[in-house]
């Protein structure tokens, strides 16, 4: 009988401890009001935003936190970007300051973007209105190519010029110190860079299809890329339509099934990889290529192979 009279007191005991636990390490861990920035990168979980607030001493208790998220289900709540913290918050001033979202936000760009694409990622993203894309299209026209597609973190009120500083200025870093041994000008071969992000699919084939294109080029023939056409034809609505037989015959500088040689600006922000691709194509004896259903791409020497390769793969 004392055994059972001693376990709910035990309970009892336990639960007691663990409240006071917890009152204990949910206090502030500093009474200085010294604010600084906080960044929670992209994907991090509860847990691991948690571990890097102790880490920084901005709560006393990881598991505190944790526990805290678990409990009042609000894990999936947490935002990415830069916070504005204090020591001096309460663990739940500061998953409240959390909640309310950051005072900067992670935009990511992905490569192969128009510019317009790139004005409505930005306005999505930060909760812009249509003033800003249009800002940022006027801001950055005769940039196209040269937004470096990355990940950048931006405040909610950042304005058009700003952001197309920050994205020509990265551009700038990342490609001035890479080795030109194409017979390209380094313009032409971000051209050709932008091309090779919306025909490619993988960085292992994207210096064998720059060849094959430069081969095209030095021969005079059309190089009768889809995505040249796309980009002159393309609307609000679709940028990179489907083409109908109609769009190939389009006249336009940008239509490589009519003219020769290279479009006359970029038609998208190509990646690093499709720069150092062009500046350093790979010689081949390949004149095609084409991509199955599965995004793995064929070569082909000769016409006839490559029709072959369009019935073997494609079924037409």
């Amino acid at each position: 009988m004392k055994k059972l009279l001693l376990l709910p007191l035990f309970l009892i005991v336990i639960v007691a401890a663990g409240f006071f636990w917890f009152y204990k390490n949910s206090g502030a861990p500093s009474a200085t009001e010294k604010f600084s920035y906080f960044i929670i990168a992209k994907g991090s979980s509860a847990s691991q935003i948690g571990n890097k607030l102790e880490s920084a001493g901005f709560i006393k208790s990881a598991l505190a936190f944790k526990l805290y998220m678990q409990f009042t289900g609000q894990s999936g709540k947490l935002q990415t970007g830069e916070f504005r913290l204090t020591p001096s918050y309460s663990l739940f001033q500061m998953a409240d300051t959390l909640f309310k979202g950051p005072v900067e936000l992670w935009v990511t760009i992905p490569e192969g973007l128009r510019r317009e694409e790139i004005a409505q990622k930005f306005a999505a993203t930060l909760n812009k209105d249509d003033s800003f894309i249009t800002d940022f299209l006027q801001v950055s026209k005769g940039e196209e190519g040269y937004l470096f597609p990355d990940t950048y973190l931006f405040p909610r009120d950042v304005t058009a010029v700003a952001v197309t500083e920050k994205l020509t200025d990265t551009f700038v870093s990342k490609t001035q110190n890479l080795k030109n041994s194409s017979e390209l000008t380094f313009d032409q071969a971000i051209v050709l860079a932008s091309l090779l992000e919306r025909e490619t699919k993988t960085d292992e084939e994207r210096p064998t299809v720059a060849g094959i294109l430069i081969k095209r080029l030095n021969s005079g023939w059309p190089l009768q890329i889809d995505a040249a056409v796309q980009y002159a034809v393309g609307t609000s609505k679709d940028w990179w339509p489907i083409l109908t037989l109609d769009n190939l015959s389009i006249k336009s500088p940008y239509n490589t099934y009519k003219n020769q040689g290279l479009p006359p600006t970029p038609i998208a922000s190509p990646g690093l990889s499709s720069i150092k691709a062009a500046l350093n194509p790979r010689e081949s004896d390949y004149w095609y290529y084409i991509h199955d259903e599965k995004g793995l791409i064929h070569y082909a020497k000769t016409l006839e192979e490559h029709n072959a390769n369009i019935a073997k793969y494609l079924g037409k």
